[in-house]
């Protein structure tokens, strides 16, 4: 008898899916709270966009979540992502710290691209799960998420090319 998260039984793939959805629901609520901390920090306009523009993202992920649950007859809450935690504990711990405005930027980009890798890896699982379970639209759902964090993840890279130049010579 497995147990997982909270001490549910995972009898088959279903149970892990509703769970795995769980802690992304978990994980992009905990992100609403930290996005915009992150835009207040941020000092180069296109760095304090970025984060705003993700925000909105990350409340329409929420609302393809709460719509898959929905169709499960599933409760979204109940488990807490503990690695958002993390992700979300160092991008704290970067805007906290007294560094010339560049270096912070770096700094805030790095953290967010480890909150999009680890969004991008709970996505893609998800995804692969309601294609084998026979969720069609739940994976066109979970593959926007996951296309929008390898989005917002690529104009991270590419703001990261001039911020790290900055951050360099300061």
């Amino acid at each position: 008898m497995a147990l997982f998260g909270l001490g549910m039984k995972m009898n088959d793939l279903k149970d892990l899916y509703v769970e795995q959805l769980r802690g992304l629901y978990s994980a992009e609520t905990q992100l609403t709270e930290a996005l915009p901390k992150m835009a207040d920090a941020a000092s180069t306009p296109e760095l304090k966009q970025g984060f705003t523009d993700h925000l909105v993202e990350t409340q329409q992920q929420i609302q393809r979540l709460e719509s898959i649950f929905a169709d499960l007859g599933e409760d979204p809450t109940g488990r807490t992502c503990k690695a958002m935690q993390g992700l979300v504990a160092e991008g704290n711990d970067m805007i906290k710290e007294k560094a010339v405005s560049a270096v912070k930027d770096a700094g805030l980009i790095a953290a967010g691209q480890r909150v999009e890798h680890y969004e991008i890896a709970g996505y893609g699982t998800v995804r692969t799960y309601a294609e084998v379970l026979g969720f069609g639209q739940h994976a066109d759902l979970l593959a926007a998420s996951e296309q929008e964090e390898k989005d917002t993840d690529q104009k991270l890279t590419q703001l990261s090319k001039q911020i790290n130049l900055e951050a360099a010579s300061a």
